[in-house]
């Protein structure tokens, strides 16, 4: 058996990322981020900087969901020394806090695409940054298929109305 690439390293700690998340595993995911400087952005979140705001995050966002599943699409994965970039997207289903008769609440489906940035250290590939935006409603892509011609795109509808939610 062949030891395997640092490519496959890369996406071995990137699955552990979105296992950790769909688990509840706050200890992993402290185990995954690296020590110091790194950065995150949720969809439609400030930049967050430092590691404590970062975990903090996570902490904050698994507490108020009662369901979270990825399905993650469109992987691909660089590495160039000691750094490797992820690129992926995050097809999630996810469902909030259970009513007051323990029924979880209704399950939403949302489109995201990340960027995952990790360091090769002694101890493995940990995540450095992790950048995501939401993918915004596939009517303006469709849209856009059949607009040859036109004058450009319609600004009567904002950034928001695809539904920013807090994950990601």
């Amino acid at each position: 058996m062949t030891a395997p690439t640092d490519a496959e390293l890369v996406e071995l700690a990137n699955t552990a990322l979105y296992e950790a998340m769909e688990q509840g595993d706050q200890s992993t995911l402290e185990r995954l981020w690296l020590e110091g400087d790194v950065s995150c952005v949720h969809p439609g979140w400030p930049v967050l900087r430092g590691r404590g705001d970062v975990l903090r995050s996570y902490a904050l966002i698994m507490a108020n969901t009662e369901y979270i599943q990825f399905f993650l699409t469109d992987v691909e994965v660089a590495v160039s020394a000691d750094a490797a970039l992820v690129t992926c997207t995050e097809n999630i289903l996810s469902g909030g806090p259970a009513d007051e008769d323990g029924e979880l609440g209704p399950l939403v489906g949302q489109r995201v695409v990340a960027t995952n940035v990790f360091r090769r250290t002694a101890e493995g590939w940990r995540l450095w940054s992790h950048h995501a935006s939401p993918v915004l409603a596939e009517e303006a892509e469709e849209g856009a298929e059949g607009a040859e011609g036109a004058e450009g795109p319609d600004d009567t509808e904002g950034p928001d109305e695809g539904g920013l939610g807090l994950l990601g």
